[in-house]
């Protein structure tokens, strides 16, 4: 069936049967596809009938279709004339594992983050209005994207303009419950249809020829009425009080059933809609649905056993946790915070251990930032453990809840730098940049498992305000040597030179390391430094001081933007003396997703390429 779609429009002339068939294709070609790349796998295959059902309803050129975050939305890709393209998700050149305005015209919004959907199809609605438009505006979003704060801002704007739009809540965390479902069904049935509505908009236009007094009664007892028949039945009835029509729990796997309601609301209602459906996780594939938690995002896996085809080494993450799990049992004081991502940031083990110790606040980055300062002040040691790209969201209330008030709070950042695969809206390439510029911050970047362990026991017993630590994602290095202890703003010679330095900043390290050797090998007489800052709030100012004297250049080498990022501050320091600096990081554009080295080879900063630029100047 699915060999028969070559544009959305040929979804909308199948019949039922023929629709289900599509959607069990659509699935088979999201295992086959992801099997080989990777991604997001269980919300998608959750997602794929609610697909479906939306394309046969709705034009997703003149009704505006936004998934929020885009992991549910493979099933939408394969269906809007990319299932060609499909073999290419999350590789270099090929599709993205999220939607973007850049790679398809049916994408209406760019996203990867959470709970931006329902803002922007309320701003795409209004725009519309605006122009003159037809169609409605569709959002998409899941219960655990929806319990974010931006979501509800949304939902409480649209209520107040009460614009045509429509937002399904993918549910699939919760199933029907069959005591009321038949109940339900029909209550549902019964606030979609025509003749009621158009009965409820006569006693409306009839009671408005009705002296105040009475017909402000007779109002308030139908719209009672109304209210206590959903109450009885229908959860999360704040949606009405937000000014939202409150639809289901409906059935996201009965296309027939959710094709029937789109119609009724397209033809039949008015206003903003809340459409309540719920799905399985994994839907249609045993290994997903059996374990949605691993199959929400992996790499390559074999489609027979649902194994991952590469061997999990130790990553940072693990690092992070287990010490954190060590530190933890040494003092109670320690609690963990993580923003929905228990399992990503390695704190899985941790939460089964300190299970009082530890909390998951949700997709809710603010609120676990300040969360963590209210525990603080009362003498909790938060370890905030946020993927890079996530804690810019919560960029105020770091500067205003946590470093303004000196509070001692952890910052532990995971997915620092390149991330590769799930591309700009998640490579950490931003935070040394924009927590370089907040005072009394103290940012540490490790350059193996050992200094992360390290780095976090300092800072579990530091109290005089907070700290960041950012790591990569992928493998640890271990050097099982014995480190130096930390001090605050003391770097690392790792080895002794003259004439030039060569710095390299965390993962960076690895680049400047082989540079190092390059230079020695291919330039006679260089001798350089090779230095690990560890820190860059505060630099090494004894350091630099030293180094000024001794040395006319330094190479910095960095995973972050270049813009205020480790190498602007050398250039900085520098900017009046005889030392020249030559920076090497992320230039000022957003970066696609890909592998590290085929990104860092676009880029231009692989150690191959820096090591050849480097040789031209001193040549």
């Amino acid at each position: 069936m699915l060999e028969k779609i070559r544009t959305p429009k040929d979804v909308k002339k199948l019949s039922i049967a023929q629709l289900q068939e599509l959607a069990k294709d659509v699935r088979k070609r999201i295992i086959q596809v992801t099997a080989k790349t990777g991604g997001h796998v269980a919300p998608s295959l959750g997602a794929t009938d609610i697909a479906v059902a939306l394309l046969k309803m709705f034009d997703p050129l003149e009704d505006r279709i936004i998934w929020d975050v885009g992991h549910q939305s493979y099933a939408y890709k394969i269906l809007t004339e990319r299932n060609e393209q499909f073999d290419t998700l999350r590789q270099f050149n090929g599709l993205s594992g999220f939607n973007n305005i850049f790679e398809s015209k049916y994408d209406a919004f760019g996203v990867g983050h959470a709970s931006t959907s329902i803002s922007a199809a309320l701003g795409i609605t209004v725009a519309k209005d605006m122009k003159g438009k037809n169609g409605r505006t569709i959002a998409i979003i899941g219960d655990g994207a929806l319990a974010g704060g931006m979501s509800f801002e949304a939902l409480n704007h649209a209520g107040h303009l009460q614009k045509d739009m429509i937002v399904i809540l993918n549910d699939n965390n919760f199933s029907i419950s069959k005591s009321v479902g038949a109940l339900q069904a029909h209550l549902t049935n019964m606030l979609v249809s025509r003749p009621y509505n158009v009965t409820k908009n006569l006693i409306w236009d009839f009671v408005q020829h009705i002296p105040n007094r009475i017909r402000r009664r007779i109002i308030l007892s139908a719209r009672t009425l109304e209210e206590n028949m959903i109450n009885t039945l229908a959860p999360n009835i704040i949606f009405e009080d937000l000014g939202f029509k409150y639809l289901g729990p409906i059935d996201g796997h009965d296309i027939l059933r959710m094709i029937r309601i789109f119609n009724n609301i397209k033809n039949n209602l008015s206003g903003p809609i809340f459409v309540h459906i719920v799905t399985q996780k994994g839907k249609g594939y045993e290994h997903a649905e059996d374990d949605a938690s691993r199959f929400h995002g992996l790499g390559p896996y074999e489609i027979e056993t649902g194994k991952c085809k590469k061997k999990k080494a130790e990553t940072y993450s693990k690092v992070f946790g287990n010490t954190l799990c060590r530190i933890a049992e040494k003092n109670k004081d320690i609690v963990a915070i993580t923003a929905a991502m228990a399992d990503g940031t390695g704190l899985s083990d941790f939460a089964e251990k300190f299970p009082d110790q530890f909390f998951d606040v949700g997709i809710a980055e603010q609120h676990a930032v300040t969360f963590a300062g209210g525990l603080a002040v009362q003498g909790i040691k938060p370890f905030v453990a946020i993927y890079s790209t996530f804690l810019q969201r919560a960029f105020d209330q770091v500067i205003h809840d946590i470093a303004l008030q000196k509070l001692p709070v952890v910052f532990c950042l995971d997915r620092a730098g390149l991330v590769g695969d799930d591309g700009a809206t998640h490579h950490g390439i931003f935070d040394l940049s924009y927590l370089n510029l907040i005072p009394d911050l103290i940012i540490l970047i490790p350059v193996n498992a050992e200094e992360l362990s390290a780095m976090l026991e300092f800072a579990a017993d530091y109290k005089e305000g907070p700290i960041v630590i950012r790591y990569p994602r992928g493998n640890a290095v271990y050097i099982e040597n014995k480190i130096e202890p930390i001090e605050i703003g003391k770097s690392i010679i790792v080895h002794e030179g003259k004439d030039i330095a060569i710095i390299g900043v965390g993962k960076a390290m690895e680049d400047a390391e082989i540079i190092y050797r390059e230079l020695k090998d291919k330039l006679p007489g260089i001798d350089p430094y090779l230095i690990n800052p560890r820190f860059l709030k505060p630099l090494d100012t004894n350091l630099l001081t030293k180094l000024e004297k001794k040395i006319h250049t330094i190479i910095t080498v960095e995973d972050n933007a270049l813009i205020g990022g480790f190498g602007s501050m050398m250039k900085s320091y520098f900017s009046n003396s005889d030392v020249n600096v030559y920076s090497f990081g992320i230039p000022d554009e957003f970066i696609t997703h890909g592998t590290i080295d085929q990104l860092k080879n676009m880029m231009g900063i692989s150690a191959e390429k820096i090591t050849k630029e480097i040789i031209s100047i001193l040549k």
